[in-house]
């Protein structure tokens, strides 16, 4: 296929170039009735380039089919059999994955490192999760992805599963064995989904971790706004093999997505494609020589551990991802949340995630020296600077085995039941009718439906008043929590 075409941005350009005046949405009408105060902070092209594909950048039959030829090289670009563009984010996306594999009270395996968009998704779904617990890095306070051998536990335990979701990369660049557990499913004849929000960036050069297509997954879900180079809420279905229909699939995401589709997004991928394509090896090639320099400039300073590819020797994850530089600050003394504050407030440096341990840096195809310099002062400073830092209480973290709560209730049937507000010091035991997610990295302690113990208690509002944002909680503080009610 012509990978020098972007036909979405082609049309946009031919749009703007021919100046249709438009009577339908959006209002702003291109810009004319944008204000300009708005304007001069975002740009007056924002909105110019704001037009939907419907009676736009296409006719009302899309019989040019200007967004069909877009997928379709997204395709080829990346070896899929299909793809399929959103505008949602993968939180929606990896939700339409789910539908498509799992209805109603049927069985999904997942992956209990999960973004909160997947319980999300097990909620809304109402499908009935069986949970395939990650490895736990005691060492590290740390989750990687679950192993072959644990999905074929679990499949051997529930036969009737539909299919299994997998999440990798993970928010900190570890990776799955995402063939052998592909193999795992096959062999049961059930598809596997991956949810690598984190790996739109792998399909583009042969020194990063396996692309979940390449390993033999059925549905792959990326963001490419995290890694790659489209803007926020760009999200991308990759297919393939027979066990997922692409039928099913577009009716699942029409069921879900939005009517509006942005053409911001669409162009945006349409792009980052193209440029993959013409000029990703090279682009990817020096950002990995960058991220080598960085980890190596990190590891020097004192109090700071950087993780590296021991955690793969170790059998702790499959690969890890060169790109993500993850740096543990326990030994400066801080907490990796106050880290990433530091950074914010001192040095205009926003890290990409960070927790009670540590914080990390993603470097991709945009960073060139300057960036590279500035990240690197910054961490020097922090150094320097932790000594002087408030010393908050202690977030106590419990024993890998402690995470692992019981399901007592379908979440959904939680989530939606009759709920009571108990207080803290009387909530060991009951059953979460709620999801409580430490923020970032979003991967829920608490999901509805489970049992609350005093481990997760005492983790989560010792993680509150070390200054943890759980943002979902019916009460952030934690001096409550929503659980199923007791009828007396």
């Amino acid at each position: 296929m012509d990978h020098s075409r972007a036909p979405v941005l082609e049309e946009l350009q031919d749009f703007r170039r021919r100046g249709d005046v438009v009577f339908g949405p959006p209002g702003h009408k291109q810009g004319r009735g944008a204000d300009p105060r708005v304007a001069e902070v975002v740009g007056i092209d924002v909105f110019r380039s704001d037009v939907l594909t419907l009676n736009g950048l296409d006719d009302r039959r899309e019989s040019q089919g200007v967004l069909e030829h877009a997928q379709e090289l997204m395709a080829d670009a990346v070896g899929a059999e299909r793809a399929f563009f959103s505008t949602c984010g993968s939180s929606l996306s990896v939700k339409t994955a789910m539908l498509a594999v799992a209805g109603p009270g049927e069985k999904l395996l997942l992956s209990r490192n999960a973004h909160k968009s997947v319980i999300a998704g097990v909620v809304v779904n109402g499908v009935e999760p069986i949970w395939v617990h990650p490895k736990f890095d005691g060492e590290r306070h740390l989750a990687h992805p679950p192993e072959p051998d644990d999905v074929r536990r679990k499949l051997e335990e529930h036969p009737d599963a539909k299919g299994m979701l997998l999440i990798t990369p993970t928010d900190w660049g570890t990776c799955a064995d995402v063939a052998g557990v592909a193999e795992v499913c096959h062999a049961y004849d059930v598809p596997l989904i991956v949810d690598e929000a984190w790996g739109a960036h792998l399909p583009f050069h042969p020194d990063l971790p396996v692309w979940a297509i390449d390993a033999g997954a059925d549905l792959v879900v990326t963001s490419v706004h995290k890694m790659g180079g489209a803007i926020e809420q760009s999200s991308v279905f990759h297919l393939q093999y027979h066990r997922i229909s692409a039928e099913v699939l577009k009716q699942r995401e029409d069921l879900l997505g939005t009517t509006s589709a942005s053409s911001l997004v669409y162009a945006t991928l349409d792009g980052w494609r193209r440029q993959m394509v013409e000029e990703g090896r090279e682009l990817l090639d020096s950002a990995l020589r960058r991220a080598d320099r960085v980890r190596k400039a990190a590891s020097e300073l004192p109090g700071v551990t950087v993780m590296g590819r021991e955690v793969v020797e170790a059998g702790l994850a499959a690969d890890l991802d060169p790109l993500k530089v993850v740096m543990d600050v326990r030994g400066l003394g801080v907490s990796g949340m106050q880290a990433a504050e530091w950074l914010r407030t001192e040095c205009r440096v926003d890290v990409g995630s960070s927790d009670t341990c540590r914080i990390s840096a993603s470097i991709t195809h945009a960073d060139d020296d300057e960036t590279e310099r500035v990240l690197v002062d910054a961490l020097r400073a922090l150094v320097d600077g932790a000594e002087g830092m408030e010393r908050r209480p202690p977030v106590r973290l419990p024993e890998p085995p402690a995470l692992e709560l019981e399901q007592a209730r379908l979440p959904r049937d939680a989530f939606f039941g009759e709920a009571e507000h108990v207080a803290a010091k009387d909530v060991v035991g009951r059953i979460a009718a709620e999801t409580i997610s430490p923020y970032p990295p979003g991967v829920p302690a608490v999901a509805s439906g489970e049992v609350i113990t005093a481990e997760v208690v005492e983790y989560l509002r010792s993680g509150v008043r070390h200054g943890l944002l759980i943002p979902d909680a019916a009460d952030p503080s934690l001096e409550t929590f929503r659980v199923v009610a007791r009828h007396r």
